[in-house]
């Protein structure tokens, strides 16, 4: 009985291991760095992230304005640096709405979300958090537009997460 009892606590300290260390994993995939910017772990390369966040954003009826690939806007002046590209793209109906509380709000609006490798090779999607935006601009009388901006760019950044 004795054994059973211990091979079974066995057993399921390894299970909490193990949902321990998936949870760990998990919590590394998103991360808020200071500033207000939030990272997402991409599982795929940055020429895929890309395409798959841009398919995301047009599959949302959301608009694409433009793709600025600051390597190759850098590699032009002779300078090196790791893929970064820029998307851009927004709402115009939503991202008015922080506009119109507070005009200086247009300096977030539209939507920014790099694609960047760093120096170990993983893809990054980044973004900066709209609450952090919402306190950067005194913005106190659009909570549920924020929500739903926020809940967009999560859904949009989940097609290239880490699982």
């Amino acid at each position: 009985m004795s054994f059973r009892i211990t091979r079974s606590l066995s057993g399921m300290c390894l299970a909490v291991a193990l949902l321990s260390s998936a949870a760990a994993h998990a919590q590394a995939a998103v991360e808020k760095i200071d500033g207000g910017i939030v990272k997402v772990r991409s599982a795929y390369s940055v020429d895929e992230t890309i395409a798959r966040l841009e398919k995301d954003i047009a599959g949302k009826g959301i608009v694409f304005f433009m793709a600025v690939d600051q390597a190759k806007l850098a590699a032009d002046a002779g300078i090196k640096l790791r893929p970064s590209t820029l998307l851009v793209f927004g709402n115009p109906p939503l991202g008015a709405q922080f506009i119109t509380s507070n005009p200086q709000a247009g300096l977030d609006w539209p939507v920014r979300l790099l694609v960047s490798e760093d120096e170990a090779g993983v893809v990054w999607a980044s973004y900066t958090d709209f609450a952090w935006i919402a306190r950067r601009h005194h913005i106190a009388d659009r909570d549920e537009q924020f929500r739903k901006a926020s809940s967009v760019v999560e859904s949009i950044t989940s097609s290239v997460g880490v699982k």
